[in-house]
């Protein structure tokens, strides 16, 4: 006994170790200034890849018994992922100001593609839908570009709410309105998976824009009865429901997918019969490179080929969530924490689905089943989750420190411009009463001018309007972003006492800083409208995270 138990404890201490030395290496790359950014842009390609393969082994026997090539659906994969490398570059280098700028104009166009797409002789109608458009022989479907449109106007629109106490109404409107307006159009095609995803979306920027918890609820309760209702209003769709609840013991009709997909996991077992040698593909599995392609990388490369795809998606999950709560920028916290939830929610409703504790919604795996669209809107995405980790504040100051000469200057993307908080003017009814009012009536003496412009405005020098370690709003350490921001705390903290302010004579201290921001910030977005010369603010001791002064000077 005494032995077994030696060797017992020498081999717990030998996992620790090795445990404790994964952990910090671990740490050690997580701790790097651009950890997030290359994560993402590992996750991207290696899920691109993937996907590419396994479209190639899934849709061999289908297209070579149906064209006579083996090759076709790949080769068109083939093409709409290299345009989805072209708008991943495209989304990463545009500064983040113009997709706020252009996210009124996106929502708007994806809207007209969703209306002309149900007009006969335009879209294209297959299997009794209606939701295709056909240029230069790919097929396009809008109901998927509206997503991208969706994610970033949505952000734009809650980011803009610069107010610590939001009404319901300026949460829901005009999000909601729109949101109903496409859900219909898409439900018109018809196409529910779609709807679905479009309501995780809405869900997801409520969520995170800070909506009470009983009126997310209440709206998570009406969504769920009514896509309940809209699964029996069609025979197909009531019909896999039913085949899931039981009800219904079709093994040839309903539930044959299911049951197909099924029987292809089990013969894979754990490791799997072997890349190229999946037995469902030969049309035993209907839609095995789209829908059920998770089935045929369960049968070739098995469970562990299996638990690999859902530790990716767990992985980029992570790393979402990490971007979020590190952004500065409500915007990009809004719009990195709602692709997140909006990738990995339809990545485990087809995992589900596959392995059966779902009913069939037809929702595909990002980037890894066959769908040109999908992957060209995912990969969007992506961009736009690297262009926010980009965006980080130790990303931020450790792009731009030095210069890029030669080659490095054309390939890499342009330095990311620091966020600062547009001022918000303050309200009519509040000068009379304020501090300013009586200042200039004589009531308040004004600040000595040769006192420090850090004391002065209640912060530290650089750190204007910084959110506190309690204040509503602030990200909290190692958590995701939710709830309103402080707008008001934000804006007015650090504002100075200046005497006439910025339209008037003779500005000084505070009021100086503050006409000076006014010509470099855009008060649309937020950023620096010529980063390139503005001096970056000075920062003394630690930010609230824990980290360098450097890391934090940018949090607003």
């Amino acid at each position: 006994m005494t032995a077994a138990s030696s060797a017992s404890r020498s081999v717990r201490g030998q996992v620790t170790s090795v445990v404790s030395a994964v952990r910090e290496v671990a740490g050690g790359l997580l701790s790097r200034p651009l950890a997030s950014y290359h994560l993402v842009l590992s996750l991207a390609g290696t899920l691109t890849l993937i996907g590419l393969v396994m479209i190639l082994s899934a849709s061999s026997v289908e297209g070579y018994s149906k064209e006579g090539s083996a090759y076709g659906l790949f080769t068109t994969q083939l093409v709409f992922a290299l345009m989805g490398v072209a708008v991943f570059a495209v989304t990463l280098w545009l500064p983040v100001r113009v997709f706020r700028r252009l996210a009124a104009v996106m929502i708007t166009v994806t809207t007209i593609l969703l209306v002309l797409v149900l007009i006969p002789h335009i879209g294209i109608e297959s299997n009794g839908a209606r939701r295709w458009f056909n240029i230069a022989g790919l097929s396009v479907q809008p109901s998927e570009l509206v997503k991208v449109a969706l994610c970033v106007w949505g952000a734009h629109v809650l980011a803009a709410r610069r107010r610590e106490n939001a009404s319901l109404k300026e949460l829901l409107i005009p999000l909601l309105p729109v949101a109903v307006i496409i859900c219909i159009l898409i439900i018109l095609e018809p196409n529910l998976s779609t709807t679905i995803t479009i309501a995780i979306i809405v869900g997801a920027l409520l969520w995170f824009a800070g909506l009470p918890i009983k009126v997310f609820t209440t709206f998570a309760l009406v969504g769920g009865v009514l896509a309940v209702l809209l699964s029996f209003m069609a025979g197909y769709r009531s019909q896999r429901v039913l085949s899931f609840l039981g009800h219904i013991d079709d093994p040839q009709g309903a539930g044959y997918q299911a049951r197909q997909a099924g029987y292809a996991l089990a013969n894979g077992g754990v490791f799997g019969e072997g890349l190229g040698q999946s037995r469902a593909k030969w049309n035993y599995l209907p839609n095995a490179h789209n829908d059920f392609i998770f089935a045929i990388f369960g049968e070739e490369l098995g469970l562990l080929g299996a638990l690999m795809v859902v530790g990716l998606f767990c992985l980029l999950a992570y790393v979402g969530f990490r971007i979020a709560s590190r952004s500065v920028d409500p915007f990009l916290r809004l719009l990195t924490s709602t692709i997140t939830v909006l990738i990995v929610a339809q990545a485990f409703i087809n995992i589900g689905y596959v392995i059966g504790v779902l009913p069939v919604t037809g929702i595909q795996l990002p980037l890894v089943s066959a769908g040109g669209t999908s992957a060209l809107t995912v990969l969007a995405m992506l961009g736009l989750m690297a262009n926010a980790a980009r965006h980080e504040p130790e990303a931020v100051a450790a792009l731009s420190v030095g210069r890029r000469t030669g080659l490095a200057r054309w390939l890499r993307p342009p330095a990311p411009v620091p966020y600062r908080p547009a001022r918000v003017p303050a309200q009519r009814g509040r000068s009379s009463r304020g501090p300013d009012r009586r200042r200039e009536q004589g009531q308040v003496p004004s600040a000595p001018a040769n006192r420090p412009a850090a004391t002065r405005g209640g912060s530290p020098a650089g750190r204007v309007g910084s959110p506190r370690s309690g204040e509503r709003g602030a990200p909290a350490r190692g958590g995701v972003y939710r709830g309103a921001p402080s707008w008001r705390s934000r804006a007015t903290a650090g504002r100075g006492t200046a005497g006439r302010g910025i339209g008037g004579t003779g500005t000084t201290g505070d009021a100086g800083w503050e006409r000076t921001a006014r010509l470099r910030i855009d008060y649309r977005t937020g950023y620096s409208a010529n980063h390139r010369t503005e001096p970056a603010p000075r920062t003394h001791g630690r930010d609230r995270r824990g980290g360098s002064a450097g890391g934090g000077r940018y949090w607003a």
